[in-house]
């Protein structure tokens, strides 16, 4: 089941782009202006996805987001309070995060180029559905990957491998997916007390994948972090 929603999903982002090209009086203000009415309603609703065939869920975020500012989240030591449903709004990128887990090991230093390895879950907040996901067995052994630097707290970043990588046939790593690294560590799961960073993003389409992008439409991640080999 898991793997015919994947696919499904990626057909009506096919669709939707479709769509928006034969409607040729709405403008890029027009899209930006839906796409903020989409974002404005999942911090209220959040999204649940159940898998039909066992009850359990694919998705579960909570709604009644807290919206806190960037200052606040500085003030408190760069983290979201998660038993309050907190994710911080940055005003340059219009990106929401919440910090589910800041996890163990040390941060992408200054100078420093490492391979990162990545689980997610990817929820078109337009559609209301899962659009993409490695979190299935065919991905089990080729998780997304990517070749990540700092140089000066800024973040390059580009895939090698993974359910991005093939669905949207390029390596470019999702702007939004590069914010975290900045205030989470990386870790791999080495002992008892290690940890992987944890974070959850609501992404607009210009900080998105290249889809997201060409139609303008938010998504919604769910993602882990891990120090690659």
């Amino acid at each position: 089941m898991k793997r015919n929603l994947f696919y499904l999903t990626l057909i009506v982002a096919a669709l939707s782009v479709l769509v928006s090209a034969c409607n040729d009086d709405e403008t890029y203000a027009d899209k930006r202006k839906r796409e903020d009415r989409q974002i404005q309603a999942f911090l209220t609703s959040g999204a649940q996805v159940i898998d039909e065939e066992s009850g359990a869920y694919l998705l579960n975020v909570p709604g009644n987001i807290k919206v806190i500012s960037e200052s606040q989240f500085y003030a408190n030591d760069s983290t979201t309070d998660v038993s309050k449903n907190e994710y911080v709004y940055f005003d340059r990128t219009h990106v929401y995060m919440q910090i589910v887990d800041k996890g163990t090991g040390s941060k992408l230093a200054d100078g420093q180029t490492m391979n990162i390895v990545m689980r997610y879950t990817e929820f078109n907040i337009a559609t209301d559905s899962i659009q993409t996901t490695n979190n299935l067995s065919s991905y089990e052994m080729r998780p997304d990957v990517m070749t990540c630097s700092n140089s000066l707290g800024n973040f390059t970043a580009y895939f090698t491998q993974g359910a991005m990588y093939d669905s949207y046939n390029t390596s470019a790593v999702p702007a939004g997916w590069l914010i975290p690294l900045s205030y989470i560590n990386l870790d791999r799961l080495s002992s008892a007390d290690s940890r992987l960073a944890k974070v959850r993003l609501i992404v607009p389409g210009a900080q998105g994948q290249a889809n997201a992008q060409q139609v303008v439409y938010p998504c919604f991640y769910e993602i882990v972090y891990q120090r690659g080999r």
